[in-house]
């Protein structure tokens, strides 16, 4: 510590340092300290040793030690006692006479630091000047208003009496609402005029927020005490109530407004608009009479808004990498769902982390649509989903849904009356961001009650779902945060307007692959804990499981191949039960058929070449999408008799309007185009062609048969067998041109599973190969094609013998 640069001073005092943390100490003050701290005992007991030989009070000099720095000035103070404090510690009364200029440090008896010091000389004009005058009177007056409003009238006249303007700022010192750098400004500023000044407006400043402080306490009391009036008068009414009600005959126990509706609403967490709206119903059932049944209308209605989960969010967890982990542990395969999950909670997190959670009034929530042929894991996913976000998760089944009160609620005005489900949706969640999955959207129906799928269009567009109104509660809810997972088996059934709302994500089936590993990995350790068994007690081996998803079971999701192992280790329990079998016990390929009978989907080409399908002329291999997946479509073609029927053409298999059409252009190609093609189309003018297709109690309908339709035309007019080992699809024009058609993955997804190993599809669309999984495009051989003639050339067997042509018995 050394004096500032510059300045001339003379160090005549050598004092030891006596340090206070967070304290100031003024001129003029008297102030106790703690001996018990090591380095006040330290300086008060080298002050005492010095005044021995000096014959005088001993002396220390306070300096202020802020954050480990000392201050540039310090105070001169006598130790004018030294005994035991209130608390029983021993202590020093000490007083502040002068300040010091701190100089450097210097040697001293004790272990206190003893440091150079000059007094510092204030000068104040005598006499005082008016404004000076001004000053006093005004520093008193404001110090005498903040006394006599602590009570300290004592103090009042002793700060009346001061009239040295230096001691009169400094006397500041003892204010409690000074803070430490405040009083070692003042401490530091030398001029005594200045000094007051600074004292005057701290002292004013504080005042003044005392002011503010106490007006907001009046408002608060006054509003307090209003409150109390209305409670007391409330509850006066309720006694004047329940007199009137036993005068009446009533009893007791009649229903009575004992609960204070109006003190839980005001209590709960409500946003403003939704407590206004509750407070004016609070209102009305306080007016209305005990008789009158709104009141019950009234109370059922609070109860449902007091329950809702306004403000009750739940934080997402923003770890990207775990949640794909729990979608990859939970579900196989399914990539695109996957996929757009990581994409929306990583722009989630990133919203999150620039401060644009809401945008517009409007939360980051996401409306998708799960489509995709039954038993794919659409349901179980939404679990899956919820769990990865870290939200609840609730289900809201809507098939065979027809009234439009099961989406917006009944009105008020009709005896029990409910919320809508997905009003009921929120409040089971307990949160006002749950993931929703709305079961099977596709099965919505429509009525003289209204249409649900209408009422949906509003809670799942996300540029109005932020302001929902249901109609038994008529207040806006906010499900812009709300995750929807909309089901459904079939896009088509979905109306147009709804179905754009939504995101559409195709789950379009599994590969044998991935039906091997979820039935090893989920379903065999399910149906094992159903079962009774253990993993140590019964394995199977891959090639076993990979025979029942092969050839005991066709499908595109996995319902019956759970079912099938379900009964694989029922009946192996049964066996164990009845001694018929030991376990540990390994299933292989050849103990299927014992377990669980013959295969009932055996690929066409490991039939036997006589008891193939297409083994005659006029059969070929389609490939088709229905509801529950892609499937292999069979297309039989026969000429009649000239002297048994008619010419023309008769078709079988219910078959839709679409498809009809794909037949008369597929026979006006072969009969146009048929010389070409070395084909005898003169029987086509004479002979009834007939075109059927099996399983005729299943609709058919669409454009895609029409090069299966063409290709068993010409095969049977040539003679020539259709490959076993092909399936095509396409949609054929008048000229031979082969169209683009829809649901390719899924339909070589099928092709797949019933051992097809050559595929036709249309040239244009080949850009839809890239959904395909790898494995599968591995295993077949995908011809693109732009004309009908390619087509015949593949998959028609070379002619080495003619077939005769059957004719319709």
């Amino acid at each position: 510590m050394a004096a500032e640069s510059g300045e001339s001073v003379e160090f005549t005092l050598v004092l030891p340092v006596l340090p206070l943390d967070g304290e100031v100490v003024l001129p003029g003050m008297v102030v106790p300290l703690d001996l018990s701290d090591a380095e006040i005992r330290a300086a008060v007991e080298a002050a005492q040793s010095a005044a021995r030989a000096e014959s005088g009070k001993p002396k220390v000099l306070l300096v202020p030690r802020i954050d480990g720095t000392y201050a540039k000035t310090g105070v001169l103070g006598t130790v004018e006692q030294v005994g035991r404090l209130a608390d029983g510690d021993p202590g020093a009364l000490v007083k502040g006479r002068h300040r010091v200029r701190i100089g450097a440090g210097t040697t001293g008896p004790g272990a206190a630091l003893w440091v150079e010091g000059a007094r510092v000389e204030e000068t104040v004009p005598d006499p005082l000047p008016g404004q000076v005058t001004d000053l006093v009177k005004e520093y008193k007056a404001l110090a005498t208003t903040w006394l006599r409003k602590r009570g300290a009238w004592q103090v009042v006249d002793r700060v009346q009496a001061i009239d040295d303007v230096s001691a009169l700022a400094d006397n500041s010192g003892y204010s409690p609402f000074l803070t430490t750098d405040q009083k070692t400004e003042l401490l530091e500023t030398t001029d005594p005029v200045a000094r007051l000044k600074l004292a005057t407006q701290h002292l004013r400043d504080h005042l003044a927020e005392q002011d503010v402080a106490e007006t907001i306490a009046k408002d608060v009391q006054e509003g307090v005490d209003k409150q109390q009036r209305e409670f007391l008068l409330r509850r006066q009414l309720e006694a004047v109530r329940k007199e009137l009600r036993e005068l009446n005959g009533d009893g007791p126990d009649a229903a009575d407004e004992s609960d204070d509706y109006r003190a839980r609403v005001e209590a709960a967490d409500l946003p403003d608009h939704v407590r206004q709206a509750a407070l004016k119903e609070v209102e009305k059932l306080e007016r209305s009479s005990d008789q009158s049944p709104e009141g019950s209308w009234i109370r059922t209605w609070l109860d449902t808004v007091l329950e809702m989960p306004w403000n009750e969010r739940t934080e997402d967890a923003y770890d990207i990498q775990g949640a794909k982990e729990i979608l990859d542990a939970e579900h196989a395969g399914l990539d695109d769902v996957k996929a757009r999950i990581t994409e929306y909670l990583a722009v989630r997190k990133r919203r999150g982390e620039r401060g644009l959670g809401v945008i517009g009034g409007r939360r980051g929530g996401a409306v998708l649509a799960l489509v995709g042929p039954p038993g794919v894991g659409k349901t179980s996913l939404g679990e899956s989903v919820a769990h990865a976000m870290g939200r609840k998760f609730v289900r809201v089944a809507l098939g065979g849904v027809r009234d439009e009160a099961e989406i917006r609620g009944h009105r008020r005005t009709y005896v029990g009356a409910l919320p809508g489900r997905i009003v009921r949706a929120v409040k089971e969640a307990g949160s006002m961001n749950p993931v929703v999955l709305l079961d099977e959207i596709d099965k919505v129906g429509s009525d003289f009650r209204g249409d649900p799928a209408a009422a949906l269009l509003e809670v799942l567009d996300p540029a109005q779902n932020h302001t929902f109104r249901d109609h038994y509660l008529e207040v806006e809810l906010d499900l812009s945060d709300v995750v929807f997972l909309a089901t459904a088996n079939v896009l088509e059934a979905i109306p147009e307007a709804l179905a754009d709302r939504m995101e559409i994500v195709r789950l379009d089936g599994y590969t044998e692959d991935e039906k091997v590993v979820i039935a090893r990995d989920h379903l065999l350790p399910r149906q094992l804990e159903r079962a009774g068994l253990t993993g140590d007690e019964v394995t199977l081996e891959e090639g076993a499981l990979r025979k029942l998803a092969g050839e005991y079971t066709r499908e595109a999701g996995v319902r019956t191949l759970e079912r099938t192992v379900a009964r694989l280790l029922r009946k192996i329990a049964a066996q164990h039960e009845l001694g018929e079998r030991e376990l540990p016990f390994n299933v292989r390929e050849e103990d299927l058929r014992a377990l669980v009978g013959r295969p009932h989907h055996v690929p066409e080409s490991a039939q036997d070449p006589a008891e193939r399908r297409t083994a005659v002329p006029g059969v070929a291999t389609g490939l088709a999408v229905t509801g529950a997946g892609g499937d292999v479509l069979y297309v039989e073609a026969s000429l009649a008799d000239p002297e048994t029927g008619a010419a023309g053409l008769t078709l079988t298999g219910q078959l839709g309007d679409v498809m009809k059409e794909s037949a008369q252009i597929a026979l006006s190609f072969l009969r146009s185009r048929g010389a070409e093609l070395e084909l005898p189309v003169a029987d086509l003018k004479d002979r009834g062609v007939h075109i059927h297709f099996p399983a005729g109690a299943v609709p058919k309908d669409g454009p895609s048969a029409g090069v299966t339709m063409t290709t068993a035309l010409a095969s049977l007019l040539s003679g020539r067998l259709v490959r076993t080992d092909v399936a095509m699809t396409g949609e054929v024009s008048l000229t031979g041109r082969v169209l683009p058609i829809g649901g390719v993955k899924q339909k070589l997804l099928a092709a797949h599973r019933a051992g097809v190993t050559t595929v036709i599809i249309p040239k244009r669309n080949e850009a839809d190969l890239d959904d395909v999984p790898a494995e599968v495009l591995e295993k077949l051989d995908v011809h693109a094609v732009t004309d009908v003639r390619q087509v015949l050339e593949l998959a028609l067997a070379p002619a080495a013998t003619v077939a005769e042509v059957p004719v319709a018995a």
